[in-house]
């Protein structure tokens, strides 16, 4: 039996940077993981 192959554009376009942007909710999340000392805009590279 074979692995699933995790997509990371899938991933990231449902929970990345860009799609909490989107909502006022996200942006407050990722303000909040900046205010942590979080850098909040690295995607993980294939």
């Amino acid at each position: 039996m074979q692995n699933h192959r995790k997509s990371y554009a899938k991933r990231n376009r449902k929970s990345g940077f860009l799609a909490r942007q989107r909502t006022s909710k996200g942006r407050a999340t990722n303000s909040s993981k900046r205010r942590a000392g979080r850098n909040v805009n690295i995607t993980k590279k294939v």
